[in-house]
């Protein structure tokens, strides 16, 4: 792909959420490549989807994946790994040779961990990120993530909550509901988000919507922020807001915020 088809950025400077939201509104197909402290996670994009996800990073492989989930005993992924040597061969493909699983257990697998890749980048708070724009070949293996789902599901994977909600505003910024009904079909809300949501009505502020949801104070912060950069609800126009004094909240589950 030519390279003045690539937009260049750091997660410093945007999150990883709103990238993917502005590459699903433009429906353009690509590749993204984060890059942190050596270990390269790429992610390929088409038709507002997310379809494959791989890493350099040793703890990303398959067999590890299996591994720390459970699926593989240290003895089997041993054994497998030394035949993968000498064969050349997959690992899947020696999976299901030795019977330790059928192909549709092997495609949930690397599905899982294509995902775990995925969520894993929504905890880097630094990197460089590349987006090659263009028509890849297909993986052998895609996923089919929608991508509105994947800004809500990465956002629950962000360690610092506070970078987040210091995008929505003040504590007494008033929130309002900009979203149709059909947008909560696909990205899949289920009782409680939808609960959160439904408390965004242009009359309660952010302080008061991350005190009264169904979450800790921290989690419905997550949501609210992912709210936010899906557009699904927007900032109240007009409001008089000090110009100091960002959104603090308690990482715990105590539902109070600071300054109650």
């Amino acid at each position: 792909m030519s390279q003045q088809f690539q937009y260049h950025g750091t997660l410093e400077e945007t999150s990883l959420a709103e990238m993917f939201y502005t590459i699903f509104r433009h429906r353009v197909p690509g590749l993204i490549e984060i890059t942190n402290e050596g270990i390269v996670k790429r992610i390929t994009i088409h038709d507002g989807m997310v379809l494959h996800a791989s890493s350099t990073d040793r703890a990303d492989r398959l067999g590890a994946f299996l591994y720390r989930t459970g699926q593989l005993t240290r003895e089997t992924l041993e054994e497998t790994m030394r035949k993968r040597r000498e064969s050349n061969a997959r690992h899947g493909q020696i999976m299901i040779e030795d019977g330790l699983l059928s192909p549709g257990e092997l495609y949930e697998a690397i599905r899982g961990q294509m995902e775990a890749i995925l969520w894993s980048l929504f905890a880097w708070q630094k990197g460089e990120v590349a987006f090659k724009i263009g028509q890849l070949p297909a993986p052998a293996v895609k996923i089919h993530l929608p991508m509105r789902q994947v800004v809500l599901r990465g956002v629950k994977h962000v360690p610092d909550v506070k970078a987040l909600v210091a995008n929505l505003g003040r504590r007494n910024t008033i929130m309002s509901p900009s979203y149709a009904i059909e947008d909560l079909l696909e990205i899949a809300l289920d009782q409680d988000e939808y609960a959160l949501l439904r408390l965004v009505d242009g009359q309660r502020n952010v302080y008061e919507i991350c005190s009264q949801g169904p979450f800790s104070v921290a989690e419905n912060a997550r949501l609210l922020y992912a709210y936010h950069v899906l557009r699904l609800i927007r900032r109240v126009e007009g409001q008089n807001e000090p110009s100091t004094g960002a959104i603090k909240i308690r990482l715990k589950a105590d539902r109070k915020l600071p300054g109650s």
